[in-house]
């Protein structure tokens, strides 16, 4: 005879709170990890984590960063970036220039390969894109764009 499961049933994606129904904040990191994932299993065959192709899209669009504004811009912690940092540069992908007047302060550029790396990562990331806007009009897509910008931006409190 078997027991009787005293927990409830977990809910699917979508599902009672976990759908529309939930709390904006969980289905924000809901849908994040989502994404996360997706984009996760479209770099692994690169050998490319999703937080490793954030830092080559914010090098590649920041050119000359340091580690501590990478972490800022990254929204990564500055351990992580440094991990992250060491790498990318083991691989070939970027390299360490030092900073003008500050000894201690490197700046961070992409190499050749990094660039080439970055250019086959976008394409995979695009179309996951793709799909997330796919049936969205370009006006609810730049609608969505600036909520979630000012979600980020704290302005969404403000108004």
């Amino acid at each position: 005879m078997r027991k009787p499961n005293p927990h409830p049933p977990i809910p699917a994606p979508g599902e009672g709170k976990r759908g529309e129904e939930g709390y904006l904040g969980y289905l924000l990191r809901q849908a994040a990890g989502a994404h996360r994932l997706k984009v996760e299993r479209a770099l692994a065959s690169l050998d490319v984590t999703q937080p490793q192709f954030v830092t080559l899209t914010m090098l590649a669009a920041y050119p000359g960063l340091s580690n501590a504004d990478l972490a800022r811009l990254a929204v990564l912690t500055p351990q992580t970036v440094s991990v992250i940092v060491a790498n990318l540069e083991r691989a070939g992908s970027l390299v360490r220039k030092p900073h003008a007047i500050h000894g201690r302060i490197q700046h961070l550029d992409l190499s050749d390969s990094g660039k080439a790396l970055l250019k086959t990562c976008r394409e995979r990331v695009h179309a996951i894109e793709n799909e997330l806007t796919e049936g969205l009009s370009a006006e609810a897509e730049q609608n969505v764009r600036r909520w979630l910008v000012s979600v980020a931006t704290g302005a969404a409190a403000k108004a």
